[in-house]
């Protein structure tokens, strides 16, 4: 565990996940700018304007920013939320039950394969591996072979 000088990191500063304290700022909290990064370093990725971000391949949408809706209010985009497109039931299934911490879905997504992640839980590795997966099952792979 990472021990701050409370004299020198703020509170809000410090992170914890699954009992990892961590500072702001030593890579291991991903952000929007991460998501980003990695989703136009692979082959063939359109990002559409929005509030938010939101990468396509193929046409295809495969990560993009939390349009999180409540009753009576407009919609908001969360950018430190990304809905990631994860091939079908079963895998959606595995990754809420497996990952309740990282991963959640809402009424509005039922039935599309498709879960939440916050951005604010996972590291950069995973980041990577997830969005990747997202993008070659909407049709990165093919578009790489190209």
């Amino acid at each position: 565990m990472v021990q701050a000088d409370a004299a020198q990191v703020a509170p809000e500063d410090v992170r914890t996940v699954a009992g990892v304290s961590w500072r702001s700022g030593e890579g291991l909290v991903v952000s929007a700018d991460d998501v980003r990064e990695i989703a136009t370093s692979l082959p063939g990725v359109v990002e559409i304007e929005s509030q938010g971000f939101d990468f396509r391949v193929a046409g295809k949408g495969f990560v993009w920013s939390y349009p999180e809706r409540q009753p009576g209010r407009p919609r908001v985009v969360r950018t430190d939320i990304a809905v990631l497109f994860v091939g079908d039931e079963a895998e959606k299934q595995a990754l809420l039950k497996g990952e309740p911490d990282l991963f959640f879905a809402t009424r509005g997504y039922d039935g599309w394969p498709l879960v939440m992640l916050r951005l604010e839980r996972v590291d950069r590795p995973r980041l990577e591996e997830l969005v990747t997966d997202a993008w070659q099952m909407r049709g990165g792979a093919v578009v790489s072979s190209d």
